[in-house]
């Protein structure tokens, strides 16, 4: 797939745009309740915004699909030198590890140190970085055993997504904040208010950057955000709704996981607890017919 940016052609379904912020409003109204019963995280000061263009929509169409481990409760994801880097989730089986993408088989792996609850992966150097989700921990591992190389505690924020922005870490936390950190102390740099059409987008979850683009799983919906690290606008939305769905019975088996191949120019997705992982392109839907 070429250049994330320049394979997107615009979308005019804005009813597609409409239902999305809908069911989005409706699936999150519980998760926001929650959060406030339990204690958000306070963010600091959020970049202004300036005025915000439409929105544009693309679909999720698969090109090649693979195995994938339906017991990894996929939190983060990544690819580095012909290889998948996956952290999962849920108390006791919270693990890092190394996958071959072909097979789908765990070459390497270590458990995060229970009863932590393991959430996004990022690379930095010879390292991965892991959050957890409330505990407060992140971890590095050595990239080619995955062993444990260090751990920090008393991080202030819930832990979701991570991946690496520049010269930053960028995590996001179950809001609508992203924060871009340092990653060698974690101190948050800088803030953006993540919005689509003017609206805060919150429950964003599992990340990567794509061609200067963040690209953020939205919790709970089959859409994917590409948004701007500037300012915080979702400038596209990919729609997954298409992607076979699981069949399980766990409500939680959501979509999650984004990792680029920039080498190959190949963007792959898939769910927690999810049999299989896709390559996906960015396919042109038609504007559809409007009526008298």
């Amino acid at each position: 797939m070429k250049a994330l940016a320049n394979t997107c052609q615009p979308l005019y379904g804005d009813d597609v745009i409409a239902r999305f912020l809908l069911v989005s409003a409706l699936v999150l109204l519980a998760p926001a309740s929650w959060a406030q019963e339990t204690g958000s995280p306070q963010s600091p000061t959020q970049t202004e915004q300036p005025p915000k263009p439409a929105v544009e929509v693309y679909q999720a169409e698969v090109v090649a699909t693979f195995p994938h481990d339906p017991k990894a409760f996929t939190q983060g994801l990544l690819w580095h030198d012909g290889w998948l880097y996956e952290s999962t989730g849920r108390v006791g089986s919270s693990s890092v590890r190394k996958v071959n993408p072909q097979t789908g088989e765990v070459a390497i792996h270590s458990a995060i140190p229970f009863p932590q609850f393991g959430e996004g992966l990022a690379i930095w150097d010879d390292e991965l970085i892991s959050l957890t989700w409330r505990s407060g921990f992140i971890h590095r591992w050595g990239l080619t055993d995955i062993t444990l190389a260090r751990s920090d505690a008393d991080y202030p924020f819930q832990g979701w997504g991570l991946s690496r922005f520049d010269q930053h870490l960028v995590a996001s936390d179950g809001t609508e904040i992203l924060r871009f950190l340092d990653p060698n102390d974690y101190s948050v740099q800088r803030t953006i208010k993540v919005t689509l059409n003017g609206q805060p987008l919150p429950q964003l979850n599992e990340l990567e950057v794509v061609n200067g683009v963040i690209l953020a799983n939205v919790w709970k919906t089959d859409f994917i955000a590409g948004i701007d690290p500037q300012t915080g606008a979702v400038r596209f939305l990919i729609d997954c709704r298409t992607l076979p769905k699981y069949e399980g019975a766990d409500r939680e088996a959501v979509l999650n996981g984004i990792a680029w191949d920039a080498e190959g120019e190949r963007l792959l997705v898939t769910g927690k607890l999810w049999p299989r992982l896709y390559e996906i392109q960015l396919k042109r839907r038609q504007p559809q017919a409007q009526g008298n």
